[in-house]
């Protein structure tokens, strides 16, 4: 089990489609890593879709969390993860000046995704 400080949580930053299935998916993995890591602050935020990174923040805000994760859930470090997400944070830390939110790298890079790529060539295959 994974420990994070007291009075802190994490969002869950995705994309966002307008397809709700996909949305659904990102929640509940979200869930399962709340679960799994017994977190009891987690939030999802989308980009594109409800609820926002600034809902999402002022939600854990308001519920006394003074360290905020955001952990963004893209494949890789696209424009969206440069430009929008930096701004973003950059505005949530001057409208909420008594709370630190700091962002994950993306998805990319970490040694699980080459066994998960693994995983779907052997699905496919058999």
């Amino acid at each position: 089990m994974l420990m994070v400080a007291v009075n802190s949580g994490i969002v869950i930053f995705a994309h966002g489609s307008s397809v709700q299935s996909a949305n659904d998916a990102v929640r509940t993995v979200a869930q399962a890593a709340a679960d799994a890591g017994s977190f009891p602050d987690v939030e999802v935020a989308f980009l594109e879709a409800k609820p926002s990174l600034d809902e999402a923040v002022t939600r854990l805000a308001g519920r006394g969390v003074r360290h905020i994760l955001v952990v963004p859930y893209f494949l890789t470090l696209g424009i969206h993860l440069q430009r929008d997400l930096p701004g973003m944070v950059d505005r949530l830390v001057q409208v909420h000046p008594n709370v630190d939110i700091r962002c994950t790298p993306p998805l990319d890079g970490h040694p699980a995704l080459i066994q998960i790529l693994l995983d779907r060539v052997r699905e496919g295959i058999t």
